[in-house]
């Protein structure tokens, strides 16, 4: 198994909490993530005596995170080029406003299960525009190696929510009814408004160049991920365990209403075993990260969250259903700070909300998915074999890791924008959307350095790639021995202006760096622009 590097040291989980504003905003979401429990409960208890109520309770969970598959890239893109502040505030409020509506609605009396999943669906919509911003965000708030001990602070955050807030819904459901718990959701949301008017985030450096337009932002950020071998690794390992995790969140309720005879409280107590295991597992995740690599992690979670989906599913205590839970909810924690900080660093600030997007779509669509996938399992067959089949998937999502290990590069690389590249000098000035634009790099190597020059060169074409190249080449001059032409094509001026100015970083520069310094002539550099009606000629 390839491991990654061990550091001697780890931050402290509780390390991002000196910071003021990171210890607001985490509060704030606290209570935002509480409500959001609350609801999620009072939803599917609401439905659990419905006709086909397996799937009516796991449809709760698509409606929430089905649109995190639509939104989250655009959002991403929308978290990139706007004040993301502004941008959550917006989405916030329109929030708390969705779940004020429920809460009406409900009171009226006139809340059918299409009501309620439809309304759910509209709030799913607003966490999918706001998520990419969240994430996008914690590198203003914390030093980039408290980055892991944020993701595992978040992780916790929404555990603790998970943990307090059906426990304390399935006491208000029993008593009053989902009215109240739908209501209390509402406010919750604008707590998180008013602490986000508060924080006066510090606005970075004016840019030279124009904001990207949105299509093009989009495209240039599935670019990016598409030629970052170590991003889609990191979306690999998501879909192996949150495809077979998410039947254990689906068919929880199922199992707590049918097998195990429990009411809403008796349900939202299990929930809470869950959150009370993240939050265990919180205190503890600094020590494991020091003791073991990421990958031994992954491994051991998935094999610990698969043995708790079959105590769910074959024993019918609630006592020990509950402490296997606690144990399901550590692994679920290790699982989600690893994967997320591991994205977090490795993604550049110019695409981190995208990066982090088509994590999010990866990971809440797989569980909406997912619980799709197993409520329909469990309707065709039974909630046992469903869990059953999920927790073998969860064995072989362990044994994988062998063979698709999280790359070894995570948190090592220095991803500080760098613009070692010289301004190019040409006869005239093009207009930002001329293009395409063609590059032509030239280099002379030794005969001996050839291997070692084309190896590199492949780290450089991903690296051009990512930062805007729609086509990249490597080419061997046959009339000069050792002549070689790098030959990458933009799809705008302004577009390369982002590569020289935005885009390429440290790290890109030292394998540049490298290729460079095999060359026996300083490469030349050419820039061809595609020559159209109203494209520069050259001419005056």
């Amino acid at each position: 198994m390839a491991d990654q590097i061990r550091q001697g040291t780890e931050p402290s989980t509780w390390a991002p909490m000196a910071s003021a504003i990171f210890r607001g905003l985490w509060f704030a979401q606290l209570g935002s993530n509480v409500g959001t429990w609350m609801q999620t409960v009072g939803a599917q208890w609401m439905l659990v005596n419905e006709p086909n109520a397996a799937v009516l309770v796991s449809l709760v969970q698509v409606a929430t995170t089905l649109p995190v598959m639509l939104l989250s890239l655009p959002s991403g893109v929308l978290a990139d080029l706007l004040d993301r502040r502004h941008l959550l505030i917006s989405v916030q409020t329109a929030m708390a406003l969705t779940a004020g509506l429920l809460a009406v609605l409900t009171w009226a009396g006139v809340t059918t299960p299409v009501v309620v999943l439809v309304l759910l669906f509209l709030m799913g919509c607003g966490q999918a525009l706001t998520a990419p911003a969240w994430q996008a965000i914690q590198p203003s708030l914390v030093p980039r190696a408290q980055i892991p001990a944020a993701a595992a602070l978040g992780s916790m955050n929404v555990n603790v929510g998970r943990a307090v807030g059906p426990a304390i819904a399935g006491v208000l459901v029993s008593v009053s009814g989902p009215t109240l718990v739908f209501g209390l959701n509402a406010l919750s949301f604008i707590g998180v408004v008013v602490v986000l008017i508060a924080w006066r985030e510090k606005k970075p450096a004016a840019q030279a160049l124009p904001m990207e337009r949105p299509v093009a932002a989009l495209g240039s950020g599935l670019r990016f991920i598409r030629n970052a071998p170590a991003v889609r690794r990191i979306l690999l390992r998501s879909v192996l365990f949150i495809v077979p995790a998410s039947a254990l969140w689906a068919l929880l309720p199922v199992v707590a209403h049918g097998a195990l005879h429990l009411e809403s409280a008796g349900y939202g107590g299990l929930l809470g075993a869950l959150g009370l295991g993240a939050v265990l597992g919180a205190f503890g995740l600094s020590r494991l990260r020091m003791r073991f690599s990421a990958n031994e992690l992954m491994a051991a979670s998935a094999i610990v969250f698969g043995g708790a989906t079959v105590g769910l599913a074959l024993v019918p205590s609630v006592i020990v259903v509950a402490l296997v839970l606690i144990l399901a909810g550590t692994a679920w924690l290790v699982v989600l700070s690893t994967l997320n900080s591991s994205m977090q660093l490795m993604l550049p600030n110019w695409v981190r909300a995208r990066g982090l997007a088509a994590y999010m779509v990866v990971f809440m669509g797989g569980q909406a998915v997912g619980s799709l996938l197993w409520g329909g399992v469990a309707g065709l067959t039974d909630t046992v074999w469903a869990l059953i089949v999920s927790a073998i998937l969860l064995g072989i999502c362990a044994m994988s890791v062998a063979t698709w290990p999280l790359p070894p590069t995570i948190g090592q690389l220095d991803l500080t924008p760098s613009a070692h590249w010289p301004e190019p000098a040409l006869a005239f000035e093009p207009d930002p959307s001329d293009g395409p634009v063609m590059v032509l790099k030239t280099y002379q190597v030794a005969a001996e350095d050839i291997d070692s020059f084309t190896s590199l060169m492949c780290k450089v074409g991903e690296a051009q790639q990512r930062s805007g190249a729609m086509q990249w080449g490597l080419f061997a001059d046959g009339n000069a021995p050792g002549r070689f032409v790098e030959k990458f094509l933009i799809r705008s001026w302004e577009g390369h202006l982002r590569q020289h100015q935005e885009r390429n970083t440290a790290a890109d520069q030292a394998v540049q760096a490298q290729a460079e310094a095999l060359s026996i002539e300083r490469p030349t550099v050419r820039h061809l622009i595609a020559a159209t009606a109203n494209a520069p000629r050259g001419g005056k």
